[in-house]
């Protein structure tokens, strides 16, 4: 498996064997039941494996959702996320823990990160804005957007006041620090997008496996 479902916990620090304190995210790795197994040859048409992750009321979920998990043997999952089995003997109805992580040494974690609601450039882009003093009136305001002459337009992809966060976000290469069997936990050096409580998708690194 190169991938599994989890949740954010937090932040906390440990050390490590040099006693070094590195500053750690805690993520909550499992167990994922394994829902349905999809091959190339069958009527998929790819090979992946779906798991789910976070317990959910049945009578939450609509009946077509509802008896998939029943067919798969599995309780209802709140998540679902289809991963590359890497050639692993996966069948219907297992559980999958952290332990997938063994041995790995850098991950990418995806999560949707903090929304902000509507914000100017100067905390969305971390523009200077205007001057402060002499009279100035354009303290925090964005300034110029177009030209005068032709064109005359505002240019595609121009920065300017709108709605920041709340977007899905890939954390590469964050080096795994523990690896804690017992509490289905990882955790992971450096910060992860997302508040406390958020789902994640941690997959093995892909740019420096």
């Amino acid at each position: 498996m190169n991938g599994l479902l989890g949740k954010k916990v937090g932040m906390t620090q440990v050390w490590d064997a040099e006693g070094v304190r590195v500053a750690v995210t805690v993520l909550e790795v499992g167990p994922c039941p394994v829902v349905q197994v999809k091959t190339k040859d069958g009527k998929d048409g790819y090979d992946a494996v779906q798991v789910g992750f976070g317990a959910q009321k049945p009578q939450r979920l609509t009946k077509a959702v509802r008896t998939r998990f029943e067919k798969a043997g599995v309780a209802p999952c709140r998540e679902l996320a289809e991963f590359d089995a890497e050639g692993d003997a996966v069948k219907v109805g297992d559980t999958l823990c952290v332990d997938v992580f063994d041995g790995v040494a850098l991950v990418d974690v995806t999560a949707v990160t903090k929304g902000r609601g509507f914000a100017g450039v100067v905390r969305r882009y971390r523009m200077g804005g205007g001057p402060h003093g002499h009279g100035g009136h354009s303290k925090r305001r964005i300034g110029s957007i177009g030209e005068r002459d032709l064109p005359g337009w505002i240019a595609k992809g121009k920065r300017m006041p709108g709605h920041m966060g709340a977007v899905k976000r890939t954390a590469r290469n964050l080096a795994v620090v523990q690896v804690r069997k017992d509490d289905n936990v990882l955790l992971v050096r450096g910060a992860v997008p997302g508040p406390a409580g958020a789902t994640v998708i941690v997959r093995k690194a892909l740019k420096k496996a």
